[in-house]
């Protein structure tokens, strides 16, 4: 098997990472990179003799997770989150993948879990996510970061679990993340954003998720994730008119 470690960002985590890490543990060495957790986080990593912790001010995804691959020895990393989980299944694959990699990438399909729930529908699933990869590529993207591979990506067979949100407030706390990097990002490349588009585009978003991409059938969980999905394009929206709108009042002073 090609030489292989992990990489882990983390912040204020200690509900979530001593399980990731134990379903990781025959990876043989573990780098986290944390953005100065102020729970048990760093104490918990530091009972792992296989994990390198370092703390790191977070600026954005991209460049936290550069700063991880830059303390990767091996050729190989795998990407993982503090709310992932590795199943026996995919631990086999990545091994026997490993020995004979035949691609510099592999995606792996995610089973994301929602107020208990798989959200196969709304679109959340296969969620394939570029996680394992020649740990010589970097990460770019103010949001929604990606690693840029050169080379033949190919996907894995089987799954890895995410436990997306703990509960409604931290589902709320990062869309609001989001939605600020997302209306950013359009800012910064000079996207504009219509009263009309604003309000139409939620509705829209709202008949895509719970009935173009089957919500329905993910019962109150789908209908929730659908909502959600259509105030996510609204508050993402408001907030790059808000941008828009500001510079264009310092403009007018």
């Amino acid at each position: 098997m090609e030489e292989l470690s992990a990489l882990v960002l983390t912040y204020n985590e200690e509900d979530h990472i001593a399980e990731c890490l134990e379903s990781i543990n025959w990876i043989e060495r573990i780098v986290v990179v944390d953005s100065f957790s102020e729970d048990k986080t760093k104490k918990i990593c530091q009972q792992y003799d296989n994990v390198d912790f370092f703390e790191n001010e977070f600026n954005d995804f991209a460049s936290q997770r550069n700063f991880g691959l830059e303390k990767i020895k091996t050729d190989w990393v795998f990407v993982i989150d503090a709310d992932e989980r590795v199943t026996s299944e995919l631990k086999n694959e990545i091994i026997e993948t490993l020995n004979n990699p035949t691609a510099a990438g592999y995606e792996i399909a995610r089973k994301n879990y929602f107020l208990g729930k798989w959200i196969k529908y709304c679109g959340w699933y296969p969620d394939y996510t570029l996680r394992l990869f020649k740990s010589k590529f970097r990460y770019e993207g103010l949001v929604h970061e990606s690693p840029q591979i050169s080379g033949k990506i190919e996907k894995l067979n089987n799954d890895f679990i995410h436990y997306t949100y703990k509960d409604l407030k931290s589902y709320i706390d990062k869309m609001n993340q989001y939605t600020t990097l997302d209306a950013q990002k359009k800012y910064n490349s000079g996207k504009t954003v219509s009263i009309v588009y604003i309000l139409l585009r939620p509705f829209f978003e709202f008949i895509k998720t719970y009935i173009t991409k089957k919500g329905l059938f993910n019962g109150f969980q789908g209908l929730v994730v659908s909502i959600f999905s259509s105030y996510y394009q609204f508050v993402k929206n408001i907030k790059l008119w808000e941008l828009n709108n500001l510079r264009n009042s310092d403009t007018n002073e």
